[in-house]
């Protein structure tokens, strides 16, 4: 009887699971906390599937800014982060996955009424940034924490200081559009699809702002999972990478597409398809 009980005493323990923490904020179009959209972003849309797929651990959900995120990804833990852009400081740290989506990459917003403004610095369509930031005749609003690649946060890092309006905070590119209408900021820097969605949110239609490729960085670039670089991690980006190679990368894709302006889409989703086709 003694030796029943113990047996029953040690079962619960035998049978724990770690708990992997999934770190996520509010970034739309990937993922949607408040709003008549909430919950139907792309990550949102990814992550119930990656969570199902790994019965082996216990899942929890943890809403944090992007400082937090990479704060908790950098301590010996078992987190990991949905929506991240890979560079080659924070491969250090972090261990990444395969890329899991592909996104339209970081351009500048600027109201169509400004547009006189930034011509001199304009080319074929494209801004000449470091130009732009080295004049410091306009205030560039950017959000803080934020990694926009390594060719644009190399640019950040050179530019005079009273260059750049830093904003902090949950909602920080509202803060920046609200900022931007107000003419305390002229041109901000961000992804298209985010711009759009959250102009939309602060009631700015999308004749107002026009959106501008930035000179020297490519036209898409690639969103990845990254997990703490600990054993744990390691072995969790493995299994994810498994469930990412048996999905169909076009749902995602197609997913992401409908959050671009229609002049956009088809662009997006065929060089989306090559790339992956690429990749396999």
């Amino acid at each position: 009887m003694v030796m029943l009980l113990w047996g029953l005493a040690v079962w619960p323990a035998a049978q724990a699971k770690e708990t992997l923490v999934w770190l996520l904020r509010d970034l739309p179009p990937l993922m949607i906390f408040d709003g008549p959209r909430k919950g139907q972003g792309v990550i949102d849309q990814l992550l119930p599937e990656l969570i199902a797929g790994m019965p082996q651990y216990s899942h929890s959900v943890l809403h944090v800014n992007r400082a937090r995120a990479l704060q908790m990804l950098s301590e010996p833990s078992f987190t990991c982060d949905a929506a991240l852009n890979w560079s080659k400081e924070r491969e250090q740290w972090i261990v990444f996955s395969m890329p899991v989506f592909r996104a339209m990459s970081n351009g500048l917003a600027a109201r169509r009424a400004d547009h006189a403004l930034l011509a001199p610095f304009i080319k074929n369509g494209e801004i000449d940034l470091a130009a732009l930031l080295a004049s410091g005749r306009e205030k560039l609003g950017v959000i803080a924490e934020r990694n926009y690649g390594d060719y644009l946060d190399g640019l950040l890092k050179q530019a005079p200081a009273d260059a750049l309006t830093v904003h902090y905070g949950n909602d920080a590119l509202g803060s920046l559009l609200q900022m931007q209408r107000l003419g305390r900021v002229q041109v901000l820097l961000g992804y298209r699809a985010e711009i759009r969605y959250q102009a939309q949110q602060q009631g700015i239609a999308d004749d107002e702002l026009q959106f501008y490729p930035i000179f020297g960085t490519g036209k898409y670039l690639s969103g990845y999972i990254g997990c703490s670089d600990t054993p744990q991690g390691r072995q969790a980006i493995v299994e994810i990478n498994q469930l990412l190679r048996a999905m169909p990368t076009e749902r995602l894709s197609e997913a992401y597409a409908a959050w671009l302006d229609p002049q956009s889409r088809d662009d997006y989703l065929e060089a989306a398809k090559a790339f992956f086709l690429e990749q396999q």
